[in-house]
Order: structure tokens, then C-alpha cells, then sequence
């Protein structure tokens, strides 16, 4: 399984709750509320000043590594 930047966060959280500590490295500390889950993953990092890229890649890697 694999994700890329343009998926919603309570998508990717969803499909393996394992991620959500990257999200929380990035500063998203309110993966609960509606609106941290329903954005893009290129959004949120846009906003947290995260290149998407080199998420997208942490989280495959992890992701793969399962």
C-alpha cells in the first residue's frame, strides 16, 4: 500500500493509524477534528511548512517496512 500527497489525511489515517505520528511530527496535534481530516496531504503540509515529497516518502517507507 502506498499514498501520495494529493490523498486526505482521514483517508491515509484510516488505511494504517500507524502514520499518525507523522502527522504529529509535522505539527498536526488535532488529527480528530474535521477539518485536519479531511485535507489533502499536500495541503497540510503546505501549511506546517513540510515539503509534501519528502513526507509522502517517510510514509511509504514506513509503510513498506510493515
Amino acid at each position: 500500500m502506498q499514498i501520495d500527497k494529493t490523498m486526505i489525511i482521514g483517508d491515509i489515517l484510516d488505511m494504517d493509524q500507524s502514520t499518525a505520528p507523522f502527522f504529529l511530527e509535522m505539527g498536526m496535534h488535532c488529527l480528530g477534528c474535521p477539518s485536519a481530516r479531511g485535507e489533502s496531504l499536500e495541503d497540510a503540509c503546505a501549511v506546517h511548512g513540510v515539503n509534501a515529497d519528502e513526507m509522502v516518502e517517510k510514509i511509504n517507507r514506513h509503510l513498506a517496512s510493515k
